[in-house]
């Protein structure tokens, strides 16, 4: 049962809130939705899937990234999920990179996270179901993301190349087995058998990939970036792209940091990359 929360006009259009029982993760989940003037069940939509980072909730894009207008434009529905299961049930830790507000979209598979924190499920399956099934929108959907969402993002596009027709990151944590955020995150939740870490690195994934299965990616990444060097290494991920011939596309932005001014200033373009495959 969907509980709507909130509910506001925007660019013609209109932006969501709504919570539900979620069985992925055995928790009350939020997400938010933005559906386009002229969506109806007569005028179905694809839709643009967007994870945010570390500490946000649904409410971080929504506000701040100064989508609504192009996607408005362009006819694309936008569904923002939490980025972790919450509640007074739900394992937490004192840690702005671990635990609440930092599932890392993936499947816990150790104590006590295994319980909750199976956001990949909820990502991958239950939420696009859910969507589908409730709003005005087509199966026809691309991802996005940033930080750990841009992880999460090209992630899951590289896992399920055949469940969307594109995906982008701005600033994306490209290589987590080999950054401290990531070692961080799937030893807590996967335990230390760095083989099953490896089904959820974004580097190695792309090594794996098959040339049939490869989908268009599109990053940004600013070059003023704080944790460019120590966290995020997107060379890391050109360099395989480039020995695959994979379509990969990494523009660096001169003086731009982490944050949604960066996000804000490109997201239109993001949006026009993913209308050319949504609208194929």
């Amino acid at each position: 049962m969907l509980e709507n929360i909130s509910t506001a006009k925007v660019a013609g259009g209109w932006h969501k809130q709504y919570s539900h029982s979620a069985s992925s993760t055995r928790c009350t989940m939020r997400f938010a939705v933005f559906l386009p003037p002229g969506a109806s069940e007569t005028n179905k939509v694809p839709v643009l899937y967007w994870l945010s980072g570390l500490t946000c909730t649904d409410e971080n894009f929504m506000q701040k990234a100064g989508a609504f207008k192009k996607a408005a434009e362009l006819g694309i529905a936008i569904v923002a999920p939490d980025t972790s299961p919450r509640g007074d049930n739900v394992p937490n830790e004192d840690s702005y990179d671990f635990a609440q507000g930092a599932g890392f979209y993936l499947n816990a598979t150790k104590a006590p996270y295994n319980t909750h924190f199976n956001m990949y499920d909820y990502v991958v399956n239950e939420l696009p179901a859910l969507i589908e099934q409730h709003f005005p929108v087509t199966d026809k959907k691309a991802i996005s993301g940033h930080s750990m969402g841009g992880h999460g993002a090209l992630m899951i596009a590289l896992k399920n190349p055949q469940s969307y027709t594109s995906a982008s990151a701005f600033s994306p944590i490209v290589n987590p087995m080999a950054c401290p955020w990531g070692v961080k995150a799937f030893t807590g939740y996967l335990g230390d058998d760095k083989t099953t870490w490896a089904h959820y690195d974004t580097c190695e994934l792309m090594q794996q990939a098959e040339q049939a299965n490869y989908l268009p990616m599109l990053i940004s990444q600013g070059d003023a970036d704080n944790f460019l060097e120590e966290q995020l290494k997107p060379q890391n991920l050109v360099d395989i792209a480039n020995t695959k011939a994979y379509p990969l596309q990494l523009e660096m932005h001169a003086g731009y940091d982490h944050s949604y001014f960066f996000i804000s200033s490109f997201i239109d373009q993001h949006l026009l990359f993913h209308h050319q495959f949504l609208s194929a």
